[in-house]
């Protein structure tokens, strides 16, 4: 099912000037509402990105197959599948950050969207100006300008910044951009012990949030990453206080 492109609408008042094309990051909107919609990429464009719009979940991972985007913001409650599905699918394509809307409120609901395989969640009704400080921060972290191209080994795992991979014993491991940042920060960290709101702060930029989202993405990487998610020897839980990482020893 083809999707809509969407063009770049009028600009809100006391908006910022257009950034050049060449630094426009391509921004799927999954929204079946019109006039959220128009306003996320009135929003998209006047912050200097290149807005699309899928209006139903199916549409929305078509979208991604045929022309990947930088960022995907998706509505959970979609006509044809909904967002949880949609997301899931998505994530079978590519590991493209995913900051998932939702009306639903309740601590399972937020779960259930990281549980699927969104980077990130926003509880509607939002401002547009709390929507835009979410994806410029998850599009500052996926794009990392200035970091430098170092490659960390650190026992069992090694970290390539430039290409924004991480290997378990030499395989590969498939991360979504969020994923990847938490263990990044945990592996460049090792053994020292955060706590979930420290992680909220340095890995998703959140002064104040869930800390729940922590603890999902640390149970998703721990089934990535662990032999034995039940029992993990790396990403380890200090009862009370947070999570450390401690990298093990590389096999042969």
């Amino acid at each position: 099912m083809p999707y809509p492109s969407v063009s770049s609408p009028a600009l809100p008042p006391s908006s910022p000037s257009q950034a050049p094309a060449s630094t426009q990051r391509s921004v799927l909107v999954v929204e079946d509402d019109p006039v959220i919609a128009d306003v996320v990429v009135s929003y998209l464009v006047s912050n200097g990105h290149a807005g699309r719009l899928a209006v139903d979940g199916l549409a929305a991972v078509e979208a991604v197959r045929e022309t990947p985007p930088d960022l995907v913001l998706l509505d959970r409650m979609l006509p044809g599948i909904d967002g949880l599905e949609a997301c899931r699918r998505i994530r079978l394509l590519t590991d493209v950050p995913i900051i998932m809307l939702t009306a639903l409120g309740q601590e399972h609901d937020r779960i259930s969207g990281l549980e699927a395989g969104a980077d990130d969640y926003l509880v509607k009704p939002f401002s547009p100006r709390e929507l835009m400080l979410r994806v410029e921060a998850v599009l500052r972290r996926t794009s990392s300008p200035e970091e430098p191209p170092t490659t960390i080994v650190a026992g069992r795992f090694r970290l390539d910044r430039a290409r924004r991979e991480i290997a378990v014993d030499g395989r590969p491991v498939s991360l979504t951009a969020r994923e990847y940042d938490l263990l990044a920060h945990l592996i460049t960290h090792p053994d020292r012990v955060f706590r979930r709101d420290e992680l909220l702060r340095s890995v998703w930029d959140w002064e104040l949030g869930d800390l729940s989202t922590v603890t999902v993405h640390v149970r998703r990487l721990r089934e990535k990453i662990e032999e034995d998610p039940s029992s993990p020897a790396n990403l380890l839980t200090v009862w009370g206080v947070g999570y450390r990482f401690t990298p093990g020893t590389a096999r042969s």
